[in-house]
């Protein structure tokens, strides 16, 4: 069914409350932690309620107008009229994190700058002919920015560390942007709204399109509950270097557009409060 057709139901909002407020709830947490108070929280969604209905729920062939957004809605057709236009979701990766992703993701998946394990070689900054280094590995992916740039930045962030044979070597905050890192904030919208796409798609149609699935037990004592939460980081991990291996193959001989793809894994451990490390 076409998003734009569907209209609110009263059961489906009825339907929706509980599982909201589920899914609300660690973002209202990370809001408060944040500093971000419930007005400023409310503001932010009267314009994206304005901003969803106006786009993604627009009649074919007919004009949206400010009385439709307002019924869609709920918010009154002045305050409407004042609000269309504000608000629109950013969808534009920043350039630097762009780029960032994109030459580590090379390094982790071209046959050229891993090892026999799939795992990112320690590059030399330079080499002769085409041995692997770290300049090449830039040069493959932009030559807009020196290698040297990209490399002063990325030990600033701590992406990247230098051996003992003064070999440059990818840090697991390449994989986890930490502390004031600006990719967290990004991979925060990006991702969340990916697996919450995904979710709101297949509730909203009589056959699931997106793969979204988790294994989950309750009742586990800490320990074991830590124990399959290290397997499944490894687990985890292993899917997605595969993953990344092969989309990056194919790229190579894609002609290009306007798609995304995005394949994710999250993993989530609940503990009691008062647990500690002993805890059996």
């Amino acid at each position: 069914m076409d998003p734009k057709s569907r209209t609110p139901s009263p059961l489906t909002a009825t339907q929706l409350q509980a599982p909201l407020a589920r899914l609300l709830r660690p973002l209202v947490r990370l809001c408060i932690r944040s500093g971000m108070t419930f007005p400023a929280l409310a503001q932010l969604l009267r314009e994206l309620f304005v901003n969803v209905a106006e786009h993604d729920f627009a009649l074919d062939g007919k004009p949206q107008t400010d009385s439709r957004v307002s019924l869609l809605t709920g918010i009154h057709r002045k305050e409407v009229a004042r609000l269309r236009g504000a608000g629109a979701p950013v969808n534009v990766v920043p350039a630097t994190l762009s780029r960032t992703s994109a030459i580590i993701a090379h390094w982790l998946a071209a046959p050229e700058f891993t090892d026999a394990k799939g795992d990112p070689l320690p590059l030399p900054r330079t080499a002769e002919d085409d041995a692997p280094s770290f300049e090449a590995l830039v040069s493959t992916i932009t030559k807009d920015v020196r290698p040297r740039a990209v490399l002063d930045e990325w030990l600033d962030r701590q992406l990247v560390a230098i051996d003992a044979d003064d070999n440059i070597v990818l840090t697991d905050t390449g994989f986890v942007p930490r502390g004031d890192d600006d990719r967290k904030w990004y991979y925060l919208g990006r991702n969340l709204h990916d697996h919450i796409a995904a979710a709101a798609d297949n509730v909203s149609e009589a056959t699931p399109r997106f793969m979204e699935r988790a294994v989950h037990y309750d009742g586990l004592s800490p320990k074991l509950a830590r124990r399959l939460e290290a397997r499944s980081r490894e687990l985890a991990m292993e899917a997605l270097k595969t993953a990344n291996r092969e989309a990056n193959r194919a790229l190579a001989k894609d002609k290009g557009g306007d798609a995304r793809w995005n394949f994710g894994v999250y993993i989530y451990l609940e503990e009691p409060k008062d647990s500690e490390d002993g805890t059996t």
